[in-house]
């Protein structure tokens, strides 16, 4: 059964899924892989469908994949299908560039966050909505970390204490959004950057552990075993 978004929502999230996936090891665009049977962008797109506040649903496809995408959505939720770029930037901006007039808060979320519960969402966009320029969802860190220099020798250890691995949705208002990837540069992987480098402040909730992002082998067999078991 397709969900139905919220035609009085206030949020648009885009989701880049034009990546290779690399690190995931040979096979089709890291989006359209399996995880329970289902592509990643599948399960990722049903649970913000999910989201009571998400209005439109952007994905950036491979350009190749567009209509194949498009299809395999269908059934899932009205989802907007465009084609991404080279690099994840300018997929973000393409799928940016496709929301309809109405929302006002734009959520960036990776396709390999796949099993992030619908309940962050909203948590992203209630901060927004609240008030804060740009939100990022976070955990703390929880390793020692070593700073490393040249020949693999330790210069010294950081104080993990201030440090936080960064999630998404990430969120933003939808002009702080729009004018930070107007004045954008180098290329970033992060949009929290691009916003960051306008001298906005970037505000954090708490993440969640389901939100794992689905990169290497190992990341897909963790996905398998939270899926299983409920998540």
């Amino acid at each position: 059964m397709t969900a139905q978004l919220n035609p009085r929502g206030d949020v648009a999230v885009l989701v880049p899924a034009a990546g290779a996936g690399v690190r995931l090891g040979p096979g089709r665009p890291k989006a359209l892989r399996l995880l329970g049977g289902e592509p990643l962008l599948v399960h990722a797109v049903r649970r913000l469908a999910a989201a009571p506040s998400v209005h439109t649903i952007v994905v950036a496809a491979p350009v190749a994949e567009v209509a194949a995408v498009r299809d395999l959505l269908a059934p899932v939720a009205p989802v907007i299908v465009v084609a991404g770029g080279a690099e994840r930037q300018a997929s973000v901006a393409a799928a940016l560039a496709a929301v309809p007039a109405g929302p006002t808060i734009i959520l960036v979320h990776d396709a390999a966050r796949a099993l992030t519960p619908p309940e962050l969402v909203e948590s992203v966009a209630a901060a927004v909505r609240d008030g804060r320029d740009a939100v990022i969802p976070v955990l703390p860190v929880v390793d020692t970390i070593k700073e490393v220099g040249a020949g693999e020798v330790v210069l010294g250890t950081v104080d993990r204490s201030a440090l936080r691995a960064v999630q998404t949705p990430q969120g933003f208002r939808r002009a702080v959004l729009s004018a930070a990837h107007a004045a954008a540069g180098d290329s970033l992987t992060d949009d929290a950057g691009l916003v960051e480098k306008q001298g906005v402040t970037v505000s954090c909730v708490p993440g969640s552990e389901y939100a794992v992002k689905i990169t290497r082998p190992f990341d897909l067999a963790l996905a398998e075993h939270l899926l299983a078991a409920g998540g």
